[in-house]
């Protein structure tokens, strides 16, 4: 071994200067796709949001406006805009400013993919009165029956939160805090209700400690209600 470096047949490019025109190549794509997320970004959110208040009519009857909220200062407290980290829900009002109850996001795992959800609560009664799936990738006719089948769907139209809701093999209801499972779509039938428990167990608890009533201020905006 004499220590010489290998050279490059004339025409050829040195290994060098592959390796520089890779790495630009690379550098170009990523700023490529960077540019295009940022400016895809905020028509996406928009939509995002959109779609979410689109959906507190459907999962809270009787709603014709609706305002912002976040948990701060121990408080249920209405904002326009949510801080950084700060995580909202909705409260839905009728036309006189009375408070129909609260449309509450929750998002987890699924057979597929993240599931992205919403769903209406009545504090005073205790229940789930309606449920809308706003994203998911579950398998095509098995796991999006979970938006698909208008039976599994109606299971949320009048359901107890007490002590926790329960899915259970379909036929097997018995009881007003349990819902039939999606025959052959079981683990996404359970990823809903586990997604609506771990939302319960953050939000109740806030709701009930809540001072006050959110109920007695003019609401920030009003939307007409959606079919």
């Amino acid at each position: 071994m004499d220590g010489t470096q290998p050279i490059a047949k004339a025409g050829e490019p040195s290994p060098l200067r592959l390796i520089a025109t890779l790495a630009f190549a690379g550098f170009l794509s990523g700023l490529i796709i960077v540019t295009a997320f940022e400016s895809t970004l905020p028509s996406i959110t928009a939509h995002r949001e959109l779609m979410l208040e689109q959906a507190v009519f459907k999962v809270l009857p009787g709603t014709t406006s609706l305002r912002r909220m976040v948990h701060r200062d121990g408080r249920l407290t209405i904002v326009e805009r949510e801080r950084k980290g700060e995580e909202v829900i909705l409260g839905g009002y009728t036309a006189d400013g009375r408070l129909v109850g609260y449309a509450i996001p929750g998002a987890g795992p699924g057979f597929q993919d993240t599931i992205r959800l919403l769903y209406g609560y009545l504090p005073e009664a205790r229940k789930v009165v309606g449920m809308e799936i706003l994203d998911s990738r579950e398998t095509p006719g098995l796991g999006d029956k979970i938006y698909k089948d208008a039976a599994f769907v109606a299971n949320f139209a009048s359901l107890s939160v007490d002590p926790e809701i329960v899915a259970v093999k379909k036929g097997n209801k018995s009881a007003p805090n349990q819902i039939d499972a999606i025959t052959g779509a079981t683990i996404s039938s359970k990823a809903v209700v586990k997604i609506i428990n771990t939302a319960n167990a953050l939000w109740l608890p806030r709701l009930e400690a809540a001072p006050g009533s959110p109920a007695e201020t003019t609401p920030m905006s009003t939307k007409a209600a959606k079919d």
